[in-house]
């Protein structure tokens, strides 16, 4: 292949690699039709490259589309080579990562290319929970190669160039790309959640790197840990006033402070992404109700519930932290659901869609009450109920049914409205409610908590109870799959 035609798409994965680690495969392979004067279309390495390398001394493999090959656009071959990284990474066990910049299928090649894209799909499918994918939009991405973005596990994109869409913004009614870039990586990240993380070429690769020095190599790896240099029983003192903002708290608790957040523009109410504790990695999921910019000034708020998107964004997570045999750990703080009309369309399934990630997972769950946990949206946040192998409550967390002020006014209306000093009556139930039933000592006796820590010693009571659930198993009913 010549220099000129692998400029683009080849700079990509050099940089991406180790120095000197690339080795390439199917250099020689070239468009086989040769309908519509294919033959005399120069088609050198039929538009991706493909191979494997190393990233800090791990293998992967790695297919980059090269847009000045008939821009990008996949046929017969080019599919069959990227079919090819597929079947390697599955029987080594390493992490698939492509880079995206495809005009779509070849119109040239029709149902060969058709079939050979449905054979992409196949390999994905069948490679999901068994070896990380990572796929990096550089260019255009649509139409079907939209559905193979999704289908992995992490989607990266170039916030300029970066185009992925299944129709095109002006192909649908009453918009255009000026009204609405609904292909944008702003549009994907923020509205859509498509999309992990959003940056110039050189901060994607780099959070690439990043990313797979974190994660298992594949789903029976249990490597993904690095040597701790922070102090084990490091105390957090500032934890409690930033808990409201989870990814700050995550970061604090963290080795070294590093945290590494997921989908972090959609859905801000809910944090996820990855920390090490002790070296290893953990997933981590929280509630989020204020956000703070880089100065440390409050720049949104959120109301402690679940939303549509939160679950859905916190479902997704905790299922791909489970396939992987990653531990999980949950920041709770929350009131209920989301109560709009536009919610209530959805928010009971996304709703069961987390119940269900949290209580079909097996990996070591540790819950942490940080401030609120009432009604059926703390059982959702991976309660003790729900199969929690270790909940943590702060001293100040309060863990009930509601608020007590809204139960007491529920179970003493007409009480209420009999007495002479209403008020009095109220702030006397109220008390004596919160203490035998929205406490975290009641909650305690109950054995739904395991143990009331100061929140300042969350990091040291964290990294105990996942070297202790290191050797967890934990085995499910017999079937094929769950259907929710």
């Amino acid at each position: 292949m010549s220099n000129t035609a692998k400029t683009s798409a080849n700079d990509r994965i050099i940089a991406l690699l180790d120095d000197n680690s690339f080795v390439e495969i199917g250099a020689r392979v070239t468009a086989r039709s040769t309908d519509f004067n294919m033959q005399q279309v120069e088609t050198p390495g039929d538009g991706v490259i493909t191979g494997y390398g190393v990233i800090n001394g791990s293998l992967v493999y790695v297919y980059s589309q090269d847009a000045s090959v008939l821009k990008g656009s996949m046929g017969e071959m080019h599919a069959k080579k990227i079919v090819r990284m597929y079947e390697m990474a599955m029987k080594t066990g390493a992490p698939v990562i492509g880079m995206l910049d495809c005009a779509g299928l070849r119109l040239q090649e029709a149902a060969d290319a058709l079939n050979a894209f449905g054979e992409v799909y196949l390999k994905q499918s069948l490679a999901s929970g068994v070896v990380p994918q990572i796929n990096a939009i550089f260019g255009q991405c649509g139409g079907g190669l939209s559905v193979a973005a999704q289908l992995a596990d992490f989607t990266f994109m170039e916030k300029d160039n970066g185009k992925l869409f299944v129709n095109s913004p002006n192909a649908l009614d009453n918009n255009t790309t000026a009204k609405c870039d609904t292909a944008s990586a702003a549009y994907q990240s923020k509205e859509t959640g498509n999309v992990d993380f959003v940056g110039t070429q050189e901060e994607v690769l780099a959070q690439i790197r990043h990313l797979i020095s974190i994660l298992p190599a594949n789903n029976e790896d249990d490597m993904s840990y690095d040597v701790c240099e922070d102090d084990l029983n490091r105390t957090c003192d500032d934890l409690e006033n930033s808990v409201g903002d989870g990814g700050l708290a995550l970061s604090m608790i963290s080795d070294n402070q590093e945290f590494f957040e997921v989908k972090a523009e959609y859905a801000k109410d809910m944090v996820t992404g990855f920390i090490r504790l002790n070296g290893n990695t953990v997933g981590a999921v929280a509630n989020r109700t204020v956000l703070y910019d880089e100065e440390g000034k409050e720049a949104e708020s959120f109301e402690p519930v679940l939303s549509v998107r939160g679950c859905q964004k916190a479902a997704e997570f905790v299922n791909f932290c489970d396939a992987f045999n990653i531990p999980v750990l949950t920041l709770t703080n929350v009131r209920g659901y989301k109560s709009t009309k536009c919610c209530e369309n959805n928010i009971a399934k996304a709703a069961a869609k987390l119940t269900y990630a949290f209580a079909n997972a097996t990996v070591p769950k540790v819950n942490v009450v940080t401030r609120e946990a009432f009604g059926s949206g703390y059982v959702t946040m991976n309660s003790k109920g729900l199969g929690a192998d270790i909940v943590y409550a702060w001293t100040n967390a309060k863990i009930g049914m509601m608020d007590a002020g809204q139960a007491v006014r529920i179970m003493y209306a007409e009480e209420v409205k009999a007495s002479a000093d209403g008020a009095a009556l109220v702030a006397e139930k109220e008390k004596e409610y919160a203490s035998l039933q929205g406490s975290v000592e009641a909650a305690a006796k109950r054995g739904y908590v395991d143990t009331i820590i100061e929140p300042a010693d969350t990091r040291k009571y964290l990294i105990g109870a996942f070297e202790m659930l290191f050797t967890k198993r934990e085995e499910r009913p017999v079937k094929k799959h769950g259907t929710v």
